[in-house]
């Protein structure tokens, strides 16, 4: 596909899933309750290349593409414009190009190089539908980085902080070893220091014991929550206290050992493999890989859900409310690991009931 002179236009199409069933109800799972949307999803655009995050700078929506390590601008109509390529990013397995952000004219990206995870602040110039990336000044460089497990979601928290999720990258003892940044979420100032609040003095560290976290959102109150994939009995959702300890790799789920903080609500990894979160009207909603579903968890009662979509679109990576309140959804089938249809991966504008 050519970006530009030759840009692609979307094809709209609407579904409608009708998802019903109701499955049982028990404390090691959790309860859920399957249901489904109503009303059109509208598909914004397609053929994207193993996307991994969407964000937004004003109105118009950015899109993170995992080993092409293009930042993709969509825009109105759903036609596709390069803003530039991270020339320092080495793809390998899960790595690549990862979460982005973007704050004040900055794009922030979390990334893969020959030699580590890093954090790098790009000025993002131009108008829309031609935009591009300025100068690039990294951040935070050192990050654990593997063929999997590198975490990767970065997001600006109520606080004005950016957040960052890092896997373990398979060196599971890092979790737990607080002096290392590997398999934990970390909080830092735009500009990659460590904030005087930070629970641990002069660290970046904010949790630990994670093995690779790849969603974090906040509730309107300020409870900040994030989903996890496990080894494989559980993944996980997890409420998030400065300096929690959240027991990778001595437990996993549910356990109950006093020192470690319970996930609020666990999956089956065949059902789930958790990645992007948002917030809005009052509930959570979970972008599932594996699960192949996007999850509805209600604020005011964290230990249950409802699961949407189940199947209708393939592999769930990213999930953002657009500024005028919509919910967009980005597919995950052409990373190697799905089952990609002629015209994936895309965004999905949805039209969800309650």
């Amino acid at each position: 596909m050519e970006f530009r002179t030759r840009a692609c236009l979307v094809a709209f199409g609407s579904a409608i899933a009708l998802l019903c069933g109701c499955a049982p109800s028990e404390r090691a799972e959790q309860a859920t309750t399957r249901t489904g949307a109503s009303g059109p999803d509208t598909t914004v655009t397609e053929e994207l290349d193993a996307p991994w995050s969407i964000a937004f700078h004003g109105s118009t929506a950015l899109v993170s593409e995992r080993d092409s390590a293009r930042i993709l601008e969509i825009g109105t109509d759903g036609t596709q414009y390069e803003v530039g390529v991270i020339e320092d990013v080495e793809p390998s397995g899960e790595g690549g190009l990862l979460g982005i952000a973007v704050r004040e004219g900055h794009l922030f990206a979390y990334y893969t190089t020959a030699d580590d995870n890093r954090i790098e602040r790009f000025d993002l110039t131009g108008q829309p539908g031609n935009l591009g990336l300025g100068s690039g000044t990294p951040i935070l460089t050192g990050l654990p980085a593997a063929t999997n497990h590198n975490g990767g979601r970065i997001a600006f928290g109520p606080d004005g902080m950016l957040y960052a999720t890092v896997g373990d990258a398979g060196n599971r003892r890092t979790a737990q070893d607080r002096a290392s940044l590997g398999g934990k979420i970390l909080r830092m100032t735009p500009d990659g220091r460590a904030p005087a609040d930070n629970p641990l003095p002069e660290s970046l560290v904010y949790s630990y014991g994670h093995r690779n976290p790849q969603g974090i959102t906040w509730a309107p109150d300020g409870r900040m929550l994030a989903s996890e994939f496990g080894q494989n009995t559980w993944d996980e959702l997890n409420l998030i206290q400065p300096g929690g300890n959240y027991g990778w790799p001595e437990v996993e789920g549910i356990a109950g050992r006093a020192g470690f903080l319970d996930p609020v609500q666990q999956w089956k990894p065949s059902e789930a493999s958790p990645s992007g979160m948002t917030t809005v009207d009052g509930s959570v909603y979970l972008a599932n890989l594996r699960g192949e579903r996007l999850r509805r968890i209600p604020l005011d009662d964290l230990a249950h859900s409802t699961e949407l979509l189940v199947g209708e679109y393939g592999r769930l990576r990213d999930v953002a409310v657009a500024p005028d309140g919509s919910l967009w959804l980005l597919t995950n089938n052409t990373d190697g690991r799905g089952d990609p249809t002629d015209r994936d991966d895309r965004i999905v504008r949805l039209g969800l009931g309650t």
